[in-house]
């Protein structure tokens, strides 16, 4: 063994032996307890972030601590590798897609093995292999056969840079693409959909089951469901047959209605538009066209609407209220129509100041309503000051008055069913997932339109419809697929009329949302999966991403499970049973707070006293998340290159919890490394110095009475170790914690005063047993140097020996007048007896030396923990 410890040469040797041992392929051995880790896949970008670093570590020492407690392991690795940046860059560089995709892959490839992660490299795969996305397809068609995949006309939230729709959920809170940054555009566009709200309840009710997911998580997607419990009612519409469907959750304030809004792009604005008002509600209209959903319904912006001149009638009270239109009410959401109650809603009684508008109080506080007359119905009464918008009594509500709230609700509801305006109904926040993009770079959709017979599936035997590579790709206009005549013009499978092929491929989350159910079949070149292979891996054991993908990835792939599962190929309805969400990794970023631009930390001539080169003004230094934006970044094979893949490992593991953010230091990789060359040292030295296999023997737990006192010290920390770091990689995972308690054991090795016992011997070997997983490459060396010719990591996992925690003495504090003077050892048994305690530390020099010549005006004895003398 080297006396120097040169992590390149022995990481680079191991990898290859791990290799061609296939020490990471995925036993067959379902006698052993499955675990399934898996990091969520990256998109190919051609290199590594500290992000992805971090992700996939912390799976690998799961990974690696399960496979040396007995189980057998799953931890796949494969590429998120359709989608529009990989198109967009393709197009800037003027290669095709498919070569800048599968280059950035064999990069990438190379980086993490680089990394040391243990992953089963045969089950690797790719997005935009056609022996993937054929299945994609395959899936798709089991959406379409089941229902739950159609076609419609809908506004779209365009994005004018990428050209193509985005979801809802692909819309950031200033209206803005997620990926592209472009301000997002209103167009209407036939789309293709998966009928997500089908499953609404499911997703909603399931939670409940996810024990080992992040609350926050839960709650997020929770809201997004949003589901609501409420009334459908119908508002007829003067002058015409026609009536206004709006649904509320406060079905006890419909007798203080007094306008109903309309979205401008609802169906039904023609119909109530009178022609004076034509031409303004037309300009209104398509003045809201061009906003994005989200610049519509921001809270803190002024809600705009016009009067369209027609009337609709309130069923209950017979009442006739203006219809209107508003920026703020969006068809795709509800009925698109929403009924005025400005009294009792906060945002309709702002607009029913600025418009004018009736406002009535229907609804009053517990305690207020008593002693009113409000029956009849009276039509106008004093209006409210505010809008009040807790539950409380009816008053101005015929019949109902006097009625709590909630038992108005259900009344209410009750009379609309038995007169015919109205039902109970539950809706959803939820929208129906919109899959169509108009781009090239994606799986296209297996469908064919035909004249005759409409959509017509793609037959599973011409699976997959792979995408042409002889394309012209410029990013702008529609689909270049569309313009591919020999490739969309074919005869239709069911009729043979000539038709033409679906343009639109697929949004990557499709991709994305069922990847983990082909790792365990990931080669099945006959059906999407083997289900007794997928049933017997599933669930995920443990899922680590990011928490950005709280409502799209992890709310998709939900919905994909179970559809599977009720096409009979699933066992299970939630795909992954734990989740972390790691937290970001940030760099030092020198920002100028007064122009908002960064500034690279090498055009800075003093880092201590930062000042932008090119204004002059004084920087901040902040911790962001790094990107190329903020020249903050830091490249993995920078830091592999300089201390070695185990030091980058156990930096990002020991630097801050794994949910929490954490903040880049160099001092403090350096000090990784340093603690490393630590061990090296402490095993090479013990290594050098042995004379016999003697001592390599483990100290038996039954031989404690024959250890002396070092010996029971160093066993005690090495047990302790064992425990606690055992601790550390079960429930709440505490990795920073763990590599902690690797340096107290080291540290315990090194200042131990009995190096020539078998105790010793065993406390080296559990440094690198409990060092594998963490820092994978230093540890195999160091287990061969000590003469192992089997790899560590095939190696069973520590168990704390009881008896080894046992302590035969307890540290006691000695004070003086309260003031800590010292501390010495004592036996347990004289430790919890305040008499023989007490005479021990008089007796002891610390209190012989402070307590010489004074007198004892008392003695406070706390048993097992201190003493304290009280002299005068």
């Amino acid at each position: 063994m080297e006396s120097r410890y040169n992590p390149a040469s022995i990481e680079k040797h191991w990898q290859q032996t791990w290799a061609e041992q296939g020490l990471d392929l995925t036993p067959d051995d379902r006698s052993k307890p499955k675990f399934y880790a898996l990091s969520m896949f990256p998109y190919p970008s051609g290199s590594l972030h500290m992000g992805h670093v971090r992700n996939y570590t912390i799976t690998d020492v799961l990974a690696r601590v399960r496979r040396m407690q007995g189980y057998r392991v799953l931890h796949p690795m494969g590429w998120d590798a359709f989608g529009l940046p990989a198109e967009n860059a393709a197009i800037d560089r003027g290669v095709h897609p498919v070569k800048w995709t599968y280059q950035n892959i064999d990069q990438m490839r190379t980086e993490l093995k680089r990394l040391g992660l243990s992953y089963d490299w045969s089950r690797e795969v790719a997005t935009c292999s056609p022996d993937y996305y054929k299945w994609t397809q395959w899936i798709f068609l089991q959406f379409f056969e089941a229902g739950l995949a159609y076609q419609k006309e809908s506004a779209v939230n365009w994005d004018p840079i990428d050209q193509t729709v985005l979801a809802n959920e692909q819309v950031d809170s200033e209206g803005k693409s997620w990926r592209s940054g472009a301000k997002v555009e209103r167009k209407l566009l036939r789309q293709w959909f998966f009928k997500i709200t089908d499953y609404a309840e499911q997703l909603l009710n399931d939670l409940e089951t996810l024990t080992g997911w992040p609350e926050r998580v839960k709650l997020m997607q929770a809201n997004w469901i949003g589901k609501s419990t409420g009334a459908y009612l119908e508002f007829p519409i003067v002058d015409s047959d026609e009536k206004i469907g709006v649904f509320t959750t406060r079905p006890d304030t419909v007798y203080g209605v007094t306008y109903v809004v309309l979205a401008p792009e609802h169906p039904l604005t023609q119909v109530v538009t009178t022609s004076d008002r034509a031409t303004a509600v037309d300009a209104f209209a398509q003045e809201i066209a061009d906003q994005s959903e989200l610049e519509r319904t921001a809270e803190d912006k002024p809600k705009r609407g016009i009067p369209t001149g027609g009337k609709a009638i309130n069923p209950f009270t017979g009442e006739e209220i203006p219809i209107w239109i508003a920026d703020y009410v969006l068809y795709e959401y509800g009925t698109g129509a929403v009924m005025g109650v400005p009294a009792h809603d906060v945002r309709d009684f702002k607009f029913a100041k600025e418009q004018g508008l009736a406002i009535r109080a229907v609804v009053a506080p517990v305690g207020e309503a008593e002693g009113s007359h409000h029956t009849p119905y009276t039509p106008h009464p004093t209006p409210p000051a505010q809008a009040f918008t807790e539950p409380g009594v009816l008053i101005n509500s015929s019949t109902f008055d006097g009625l709590p709230s909630i038992e108005a609700k259900t009344a209410i509801v009750q009379y609309a069913e038995q007169n015919g305006f109205g039902k109970a109904r539950i809706q959803y926040r939820l929208r129906d997932w919109l899959i169509s993009r108009q781009r090239y770079w994606g799986a296209p959709i297996p469908i064919i339109h035909c004249p005759k017979c409409g959509p017509v599936a793609v037959p599973d035997a011409d699976l997959p419809v792979q995408l042409p590579e002889n394309v012209e790709l410029s990013g702008r206009g529609g689909s270049p697929l569309a313009t591919l005549e020999s490739w969309v013009n074919v005869a239709c499978p069911t009729c043979g009329t000539p038709a033409k092929r679906e343009t639109d491929t697929m949004d990557t989350f499709i991709d994305s949302s069922w990847y983990f159910l082909r790792y365990p079949d990931a080669t099945d070149a006959n059906q999407v999966f083997d289900p007794a292979k997928t049933n017997d891996w599933m669930p995920v054991d443990q899922y680590v991403g990011g928490i950005e993908h709280a409502i799209l990835h992890l709310l998709y792939s939900r919905f994909f499970t179970k559809v599977l599962r009720d096409r009979g190929l699933l066992n299970f309805g939630e795909p992954f049973q734990r989740l972390l969400t790691q937290g970001m990794v940030q760099g030092k970023t020198y920002k100028n707070p007064r122009t908002g631009k960064y500034v690279i930390s090498t055009q800075i001539t003093d880092l201590s006293n930062p000042i932008d080169p090119e204004t002059g003004d004084a920087l901040e230094l902040v911790y962001e998340k790094m990107s190329k934006s903020k020249y903050n970044g830091v490249a993995p094979g920078d830091v592999i290159g300089k201390y070695g893949a185990d030091t980058a490992r156990m930096f990002i593991l020991f630097k801050a919890p794994p949910e929490k953010d954490l903040e880049w230091d160099e001092a403090d990789v350096e000090g990784q490394s340093r603690f490393l060359n630590r061990v090296w040292r402490l095993v090479t030295e013990f290594g050098t110095q042995q004379t016999s296999t003697e001592k390599q023997a483990t100290a038996v737990s039954g031989q404690r009475s024959a250890l002396n006192k070092a010996e029971k010290e160093l066993r005690r920390a090495i047990h302790t170790a064992i425990a606690a770091i055992t601790d550390d990689l079960e429930g709440d995972y505490q990795f920073n914690t763990a590599v902690s308690e690797l340096m107290k054991l080291s540290n315990a090795l090194t200042d131990a005063a009995c190096k020539d016992s078998p105790v010793y011997a065993e406390g080296i070997q559990a440094l690198l047993l409990l060092l594998a997983p963490f820092a994978p490459h230093i540890a195999e060396e160091l287990w061969h140097g000590l003469g192992h010719t089997d790899s560590v990591h095939t190696q069973s996992w520590l168990t704390a020996d009881a008896t080894a925690l046992i302590a035969d003495e307890k540290t006691v504090v000695i004070q003086i007048n309260g003031k800590t003077r010292g501390a010495i050892e004592v036996p347990i048994a004289i430790a919890d007896d305040r008499v023989a305690l007490e005479q021990q530390i008089r007796e002891s020099d610390i209190a012989k030396r402070h307590l010489d010549g004074k007198t004892i005006k008392k003695v406070i004895v706390v048993p097992g923990k201190l003493v304290n003398f009280v002299v005068g």
